[in-house]
């Protein structure tokens, strides 16, 4: 059974930690940072639940400490080397950030979307926390279906600029954002990554130290492993290109082109690229024949980084310029784009075949050989191979591959008659290569010798633009030490070039430059002083790397009502009475906006807030309030609800845990003074016990195949979202077929925590967040609530087999329901029970409606409208609330009748 992994991430300037929590997990991959910038990774098993910051020390020095110690070499080579050379000791626990870097550079950051606002909301926000100060922030929306996304950036992103490209294509709107970028340099990233604070910063460096390189590209980690799908787009192939940094450019000597670089998969990937813009100038922008929304869907950052390489421009691959990537949650998608790739890449290399005629051979012999390596090679083995997930990936790419031969001359054609029509685009280049091209003069293979004394501050080598490379010397007063090469491709050689290069080479050598210990000497005083600092300390426990302390999470408290003002009216006196330092708005949404029946009730309590939702049902009123508010936790109630003292803090506790996407609570009867209400209890009422408990993805499986008794969770009467998940993609908001005041009646919550659940989060029941609810006091009222339940609960388990292709729900509705009623009804004529045949036969009768109930709400739906996508907008918070005095008590006496 598939296990996630968790992914976290860890600097070393901290102490370890141990993770807590990870149940359910089958491992943790940490990135390692050394001063702020990436060496590597570990994967980490789970063990009982945790994995302790002992297991991270040994994986990082039984992997990594090699690169650790150069990174730190790294830093500590920003000054001259002292006369006993660096002690490692006060190294590893020195704060070594890099120096920040400065904002000379105007950077445009464009992001090309279409139609995904919900993850489009998670990379601006990235992007809004970035650290570096002069950026023109560019969302280009290529021909939208909605105004979607232009409402995402005027609302919530108003610093952003938002502009509509509606010619289709991907590379259309990566051209469209040349055209209107304000910056020297444009950064590209997709809208399904999450960009590091210091992403742009990491770019910006490279080009300031480099006034060669035109273009730079970065790391690319995934976002998260919560699915089979993602884990598998691991394994398969990734984006990830290391974590060394790399420097390419054409050799042309003798005349003849270097052609290294049609494998252009190597240099990056279009989530994280950056180009000087005046690049575009000397070789042309995207060809929009390429990429996403053409046929090849495809290919476009491939084909424009063997451009500008072959066009004789440097490219650098910067590791520390990361981004997080979305991988596709579900098979269906990765297979699909891994399919699509193999028609990009045999597109691109159609392409550059036609436009670079004297690389043409060397194109087809790479390509040849590409299919020979990649797939004819492996399906040779085919009898060896077992039937799984690869081999179905392998055989689609194939697939695709060999649809890529044909698709470019296609797509081309569409490209040029949306020129014609809409006009010729200033960057687009569909021609064969111009004489700019010529601009590349061949050059002679000369190797310079220099010299570097580590007693100086090193300085860049400005020297050696006419040497291909440059064998460095490195001395340290009069000792030498050792030698470096540095292919610099007739580029300067920058400082920080030379420390890389001699922190890798000469590397312990800088602990002991007088030469008085042996190597092995100075490997076993480097390993103990990295064992001392990150193994034998004493470590913190931390429980999943909350990034956003407990005390942080505003709250926004949502209640929907339907005409009950007195209900209303004791429910916010007990919400306003909640004792809290953190920031809490409170919502009503009136349901019944035509009655004028809330608006007076609403206005006895300044600072609450009142939206109207005309359409009525318990759903449309939710996510109404869900969507207005600004909280970063969002919790639900109902108008028939008195919270008491302290209720809010002990529902919102389990959040400190990063992964607790949902907390419910404990529902007890506010009062049992009818039969009715009693009888309610009888029927199960709507507490849950008093016992905490977790479910989460093990849980959501554990059941064979019965179906997942969700509505064990509790219910939206008290309950609190983190707002991320409500703008998931898998989850989202409430479905409005589902819920009370639709035909289906109920189960709007159960089938949003089945959501929740199958995503792979985890659902945290907190039974000392407990309200009082006042249950119907009447037979009538109470007859019509069961009759609703169990319309409700049946739509609920048609919806997870129609919607969800989860057959456990026949188990039960064909078996499991019928069987309970059998199983009552016995009971009460044994004497067993008091519970009413009556009853049972008005909720069997409800289960046989179901399915009639739920063809009518989802009609009802489609003529009425589903809820506006629910974006969240984390910082943006309400304003502070302390308690207020009321007359009223906090809950109501309990009174059970006989």
């Amino acid at each position: 059974m598939f296990q996630p992994i968790k992914v976290i991430e860890f600097d070393l300037e901290r102490p370890l930690e141990t993770v807590d929590n990870l149940k359910g997990y089958q491992a943790v991959l940490a990135l390692v940072r050394v001063h702020g910038l990436p060496v590597g990774t570990v994967t980490v098993p789970v063990r009982d639940g945790r994995c302790e910051s002992d297991a991270f020390g040994k994986a990082i020095l039984a992997q990594h400490r090699h690169k650790v110690v150069q990174r730190i070499l790294q830093c500590a080579l920003r000054s001259p080397v002292p006369s006993g050379g660096f002690r490692i000791q006060d190294m590893v626990a020195a704060d070594s950030q890099e120096p920040p870097v400065p904002a000379t550079l105007l950077v445009t950051v464009a992001v090309c979307t279409r139609d995904r606002t919900t993850s489009l909301r998670l990379t601006l926000d990235a992007l809004a926390r970035l650290n570096y100060q002069a950026l023109d922030l560019l969302v280009v929306d290529n021909a939208p279906s909605n105004d979607g996304t232009e409402r995402l950036v005027r609302e919530c992103f108003p610093t952003m600029r938002y502009v509509r490209e509606d010619r289709p294509g991907l590379d259309w709107a990566r051209n469209r954002a040349i055209q209107e970028a304000y910056g020297d340099v444009i950064a590209f990233t997709d809208d399904d990554a999450v960009a590091d604070p210091n992403w742009v910063s990491a770019i910006v460096r490279v080009f300031l130290e480099n006034p060669e390189v035109m273009s730079v590209t970065g790391l690319v980690l995934p976002y998260e492993l919560e699915t089979e799908a993602q884990l598998i787009f691991e394994q398969y192939g990734s984006f990830a290109r290391g974590f060394e940094r790399h420097w390419y450019r054409v050799n042309r000597g003798n005349g003849k082109p270097d052609t290294f670089q049609i494998g252009a998969g190597r240099f990056g990937t279009g989530a994280n690229m950056a180009f000087r813009k005046k690049v575009f100038n000397l070789v042309g922008g995207f060809d929009p024949a390429l990429d996403v929304g053409t046929v090849t869907n495809g290919g476009g950052d491939l084909e424009i980084f063997f451009r500008v390489l072959q066009e004789g421009h440097p490219l650098v691959y910067e590791p520390a310029a990361l981004v997080w990537h979305r991988h596709r949650r579900e098979y269906a998608e990765l297979k699909r784009q891994i399919h699509t790739w193999g028609i990009g890449l045999f597109s691109y290399f159609v392409r550059s075949a036609l436009v670079y005629r004297e690389a043409r051979w060397a194109i087809v012999r790479f390509a040849l050989w590409y299919l020979w390596w990649r797939y004819i090679r492996r399906l040779a083995r085919w009898p060896l191979l077992q039937p799984g997930p690869h081999l179905d990936l392998l055989l689609a790419e194939l697939k695709g591959v060999c649809l890529g031969l044909f698709r470019y001359q296609q797509a081309r054609r569409r490209a040029v008659q949306i020129m014609k029509t809409s006009g010729s685009l200033l960057y687009a280049m569909l021609t064969t290569r111009s004489a700019r091209t010529q601009a590349c003069p061949p050059s002679q293979k000369i190797t310079g010798v220099r010299f570097v004394d580590l007693s100086q501050p090193l300085k860049d080598l400005t020297d050696v633009t006419d040497c291909s490379s440059v064998r460095v010397f490195v001395s340290w007063q009069d000792r030498l030490l050792g030698d470096v090469m540095v292919a610099n491709r007739q580029q300067v050689t920058s400082a920080e070039h030379l420390r890389e290069a001699i922190a890798s080479k000469i590397g312990l050598r800088l602990f002991d430059p007088q030469g008085l210990r042996s190597r092995s000497a100075l490997e076993a005083e480097v390993l103990a002083a990295l064992a001392e600092q990150y193994l034998r300390r004493e470590s913190r426990t931390r429980t999943h790397i909350s990034s956003r302390p407990s005390m942080d999470l505003s709250v926004s408290l949502v209640v929907a009502t339907y005409d009950r003002p007195e209900s209303l009216r004791r429910c916010l006196r007990s919400l306003l009475a909640q004792q809290s330092e953190r920031h809490i708005e409170i919502i009503v949404v009136d349901n019944h906006p035509a009655s004028a029946r809330t608006p007076p009730v609403v206005a006895e309590f300044p600072g609450v807030r009142l939206v109207n939702e005309p359409r009525q049902g318990l759903s449309y009123a939710r996510n109404a309030g869900i969507a207005a508010s600004k909280g970063y936790v969002v919790v639900s109630t109902d108008d028939d609800v008195v919270a008491p003292h302290g209720w809010l803090e002990r529902l919102i506790a389990p959040f400190a845990d990063d992964d607790v996407m949902v907390v419910t609570g404990n529902v007890l009867p506010g009062e049992l003074e009818t039969r009715a209400q009693t009888l309610f209890e009888t029927y199960g009422g709507l507490g849950r016990g008093y016992e905490p408990f977790e479910a989460d993805a093990n849980w959501f499986a554990s059941f064979g195949r019965r179906a997942v008794p969700t509505w064990r969770l509790g219910g939206t009467a008290n309950a609190a979202f983190r707002s991320t998940i409500l703008s998931h993609r898998d989850v989202g908001l409430l479905d409005e077929a589902l819920g009370a005041g639709t035909p289906t009646g109920c189960s709007e919550d159960t089938y949003l925590f089945y959501k929740v659940l199958k995503a792979g989060y985890r659902i945290v029941y907190e039974p000392h967040a407990y309200v009082w609810h006042m249950h119907r006091r009447e037979m009538r009222s109470l007859r019509r609530q069961l009759y609703n339940y169990s319309k409700g609960h049946v739509a609920y388990h048609l919806t997870t087999l129609l919607r969800d292709r989860d057959p456990r729900a026949l188990t039960r509705l064909l078996v499991e329901l019928p069987l309970c009623h059998v199983r009552k009804a016995l009971a009460r004529l044994r004497g067993w029970s008091d519970y009413p045949l009556s009853l049972i036969g008005i909720e069997a009768i409800g289960n046989l409606v179901g399915p009639v109930a739920l063809w009518r709400s989802r009609r009802r739906v489609k003529r009425l409208g589903r809820s506006e996508p629910y974006v969240q907008i984390p910082e943006r918070v309400a304003t502070p609330r302390k308690a207020l005095d009321t007359d009223g008590q906090s809950h109501p006496m309990i009174k059970v009748s006989s």
